[in-house]
């Protein structure tokens, strides 16, 4: 007699609790993807206890079935592109009110998926082809950068991945690849730095010196450094950075040069005013579109826009050549320090940090690889020959 069929606990189509993650979910019928209930305020329903919230949330979808049946929000029951978008945009908009979410991507996410709408977006999200998007995107002639293609690949892929996750939508364009990163690893010269602080004024001067003397990511952390971030030390200053990227706050000692600069600063942005360190001629903190455009200014004033290379500088090869200063021993008698003590520094991890400025200027990385064949620093002159029977007399001493 064959075992007795396990009767399902719930029917397709209600609202029901997973112990494991602490959450309700529902399966639609005729299919075997669970799919997670939010309450309106877009936040995951958790706890045993609110099976009325969770029915309530599974209502709240039943009813936009009936409408996509129905054709009002989705033609003939089913999604359009344009509606993915909407639905991506609007938790974008919730995210960047409570602070999950920076403005930067929801103001790209906003301009690039409004563009696919135009492009595409009355069509079904099930007759959409990897073609469409590629074709789409060839068609900006001014996304010349790999970068841009994988900022707007990127913002699409979470569109359609979070309209499966919520609503069980299938992503046609899961699998779609993403051309591969390239860091822009430019750095400046000793000369490039001279030339940059006497094309501009006091104010900026300072915001660059401590930037390419930090490491510091420009205007989430450096720009945000006020009085009560810093500490007095035995050894020396050291300043408490918090960064709106990573979410976390590190420790990190600032040289000599740095904590003159400091003090002296704090003189007129004292502890407990709140105010940044680093401020503009009009006295308010730096903003990334101010600092870009002054950067611009002074590419053109100094002819770098002209140059193949110095036309990729910004304010972030600040960050770059602080990274490149500390791999090559710039400040330390040519030692290098290790990826592990950059990477705290600078607030990455070590395999990001190796990934990307290791293999490229972390050149004392190499020597235990000539050593470990025999080739490492030769001394001057012509190297001695050292015979088979001299070096197996010299193994038994």
């Amino acid at each position: 007699m064959g075992r007795k069929r396990k009767q399902r606990r719930q029917p397709h189509g209600a609202a029901w609790h997973w112990k494991q993650t602490d959450c309700w979910y529902y399966t639609m019928p005729g299919t075997k993807k669970r799919v997670a209930l939010f309450d309106e305020d877009g936040q995951r329903i958790r706890g045993k206890e609110n099976k009325e919230a969770a029915e309530m949330a599974l209502a709240r979808e039943k009813l936009s079935w009936e409408g996509e049946v129905s054709g009002t929000p989705g033609g003939n029951g089913q999604w359009l592109v344009a509606r993915v978008c909407s639905e991506y945009l609007q938790y974008c908009e919730r995210g960047v009110a409570s602070g999950s979410i920076s403005k930067g991507h929801r103001n790209s996410a906003v301009a690039w998926l409004n563009d696919l709408c135009r492009y595409c977006g009355k069509r079904p999200v099930a007759k959409l082809k990897k073609g469409h998007l590629q074709t789409w995107i060839e068609g900006h002639t001014t996304w010349r950068s790999p970068a841009t293609h994988r900022s707007v690949i990127a913002v699409v892929l979470a569109a359609f991945n979070r309209a499966e996750e919520m609503y069980g939508i299938p992503n046609p364009l899961k699998g779609f690849k993403k051309p591969r990163a390239q860091p822009r690893l430019q750095s400046f010269s000793a000369e490039d730095e001279k030339a940059l602080y006497e094309a501009t004024e006091e104010c900026f001067r300072n915001f660059l010196f401590t930037a390419i003397h930090t490491g510091l990511r420009p205007f989430c952390e450096l720009a945000r450094i006020t009085a009560d971030d810093v500490e007095e030390a035995d050894r020396g200053m050291m300043w408490r950075v918090y960064s709106s990227k990573t979410k976390k706050t590190r420790k990190i000692p600032v040289q000599p040069e740095v904590a003159k600069l400091a003090r002296k600063l704090m003189k007129t942005a004292p502890k407990g005013s709140g105010l940044p360190l680093l401020r503009n001629t009009q006295g308010r903190p730096w903003k990334a579109g101010t600092g870009v455009v002054r950067f611009i200014t002074i590419k053109e004033k100094l002819g770098w826009n002209r140059d193949a290379t110095k036309t990729k500088y910004s304010c972030y090869t600040c960050r770059h050549t602080f990274v490149h200063r500390m791999l090559s021993g710039y400040w330390t008698d040519n030692v290098g320090c290790s990826i592990e003590t950059l990477a705290e520094l600078i607030g990455d991890t070590p395999k990001v940090t190796f990934d990307h400025y290791g293999k490229e200027w972390g050149q004392h990385y190499q020597d235990p690889l000539w050593n470990a064949i025999g080739e490492g620093a030769k001394p001057t002159g012509k190297r001695k020959r050292i015979s088979a029977g001299r070096r197996k007399r010299a193994a038994k001493k």
